[in-house]
């Protein structure tokens, strides 16, 4: 049994932490919303009153949190975990954050003597809640292997991607490539349907071919059926890819396709979809097509 703390028990890190309560071992959970802590109390975990104390009783230290910000204050911030970790202890960072930060954060647990890895996820809530997340690391192997029985357990998949931030490097290719997806997938069912063709028809013929994906597994039926209910946010999708572009411009280079989702999703956050799941990009389809995609 390992002693693992978890700080950010929002939409995907309370059903982590439950699966690796579940797994045998013992959580010590931190949230700035209290009650976000309790279904993790009830699976049998332990409330932390800060990230510091989460840290000072852990071996290994999940954070699960929005965004960079929130990542770095919980880390190296006043009261993060820096402050109670102690020399060889573990953080991994499981946030969907820019690259640049992540490099920012392990700089800070280097100096503590701290092992930091980033780890960021694919799979939204409904692979958080089964335990079949794909996993995308950075950081040194001996601290991937360390963290991997954790990863085994919120996990299908693990990969290690290179040094500290390759994994934030390779959560935004995924979600470019998810977001471009979507939209392209949007598009072809408002055609089919313009064109008097049943878009539940068009998905079951097209998904065995090239054009088949997780995506369109997904996706395609939430949009045909008009079920919006968030698996992603179209809001922490927006995030994701206004952190791909930040990394783009510090690269500089052009990403075209990349800059026009995060118009869409920026467009779709101001009408206030934000909230939806990012099948919802098909209401600026619609909106600009006039056409109301829905199964017949």
């Amino acid at each position: 049994m390992t002693k693992v703390g978890f700080i950010g028990l929002g939409i995907m890190g309370r059903p982590m932490a439950i699966n690796i309560i579940n797994a045998g071992h013992e959580v010590i959970a931190f949230d700035v919303f209290p009650t976000a802590i309790e279904p993790v109390i009830e699976a049998g975990g332990t409330a932390a009153a800060s990230c510091a104390e989460v840290a000072s009783n852990s071996e290994i230290v999940i954070t699960m949190v929005q965004d960079g910000p929130q990542a770095e204050a919980a880390i190296a911030g006043e009261g993060g975990a820096l402050e109670g970790a102690s020399p060889g202890d573990l953080i991994v960072d499981m946030s969907s954050i820019a690259p640049g930060v992540s490099q920012r954060i392990g700089e800070a647990c280097e100096k503590a003597s701290v092992g930091f890895i980033d780890a960021p996820v694919s799979g939204g809530e409904p692979f958080a809640i089964s335990g079949d997340l794909a996993i995308m690391v950075g950081g040194k192997a001996d601290l991937f292997e360390r963290a991997k029985p954790m990863f085994d357990i919120v996990g299908k998949s693990s990969v290690l991607c290179g040094e500290v931030g390759a994994g934030n490097v390779t959560k935004l290719a995924n979600q470019i490539v998810v977001g471009a997806n979507i939209h392209g997938l949007a598009e072809a069912l408002a055609l089919a349907t313009k064109a008097g063709v049943n878009p539940e028809t068009v998905v079951d013929a097209i998904k065995g071919g090239l054009a088949g994906s997780n995506v369109m597994n997904a996706k395609g039926p939430m949009m045909y059926e008009r079920n919006f209910t968030a698996g992603f946010r179209i809001e922490l999708h927006q995030k994701d890819i206004n952190n791909a572009m930040e990394t783009a411009r510090e690269l500089g280079i052009s990403l075209p396709v990349t800059s026009n989702l995060q118009q869409v999703l920026t467009s779709l956050v101001e009408k206030g979809y934000g909230k939806e799941d990012h099948s919802g990009i098909l209401h600026y389809v619609e909106e600009n097509t006039g056409v109301e995609v829905e199964k017949f």
